[in-house]
């Protein structure tokens, strides 16, 4: 029966440790507090953007952050966790600060983004960024700057000259 357990462990170890290395982020929280609708309703934001909640053992966790390389986990894992698995590196640590605004009962641990542990100041700044849509329009925006103004300086000096 022990084997059974130990083996059901080491299967959930390697199943998270997989779900981390595929993930390009993870925000780690503590979500004690929440209701059992508060938690639903975060998952639901999470889900919408391609992202998924798990609450999962700290040892768990710790082990397989262990077995994927990522140091510096053991500090902030005390108490209830949750992991929030995103497919991109800002939809879940934007999707959780927001929330976290609305409920200060969502407190955030640390976080994994693009294979580098981050600490949660580094995942703020993560979630004030504009998502990729919002970046390229900055970039066209400023790509473009350069022949508008001279398309208007053109456009001035026909006049002038009329």
């Amino acid at each position: 029966m022990k084997e059974a357990t130990l083996q059901a462990k080491v299967n959930h170890v390697n199943e998270i440790a997989d779900k981390l290395q595929s993930s390009a982020s993870a925000v780690v929280v503590d979500c004690i507090g929440l209701t059992v609708a508060e938690t639903m309703d975060l998952r639901n934001q999470l889900y919408k953007q391609g992202c998924d909640l798990h609450v999962i053992k700290n040892n768990i966790i710790n082990r397989a952050a262990s077995q994927c390389g990522y140091q510096g986990f053991e500090d902030v894992l005390k108490g209830p966790s949750a992991v929030a698995f995103s497919k991109d590196a800002t939809s879940a640590s934007k999707i959780i600060y927001g929330y976290q605004k609305k409920n200060d009962k969502l407190k955030i641990k640390a976080g994994i983004v693009e294979g580098k542990v981050v600490s949660v100041d580094e995942l703020k700044v993560l979630a004030t960024l504009p998502d990729k849509n919002g970046m390229l329009s900055m970039l066209l925006s400023v790509l473009q700057a350069p022949i508008r103004n001279l398309a208007c300086a053109i456009k001035a000096v026909s006049e002038k000259e009329q």
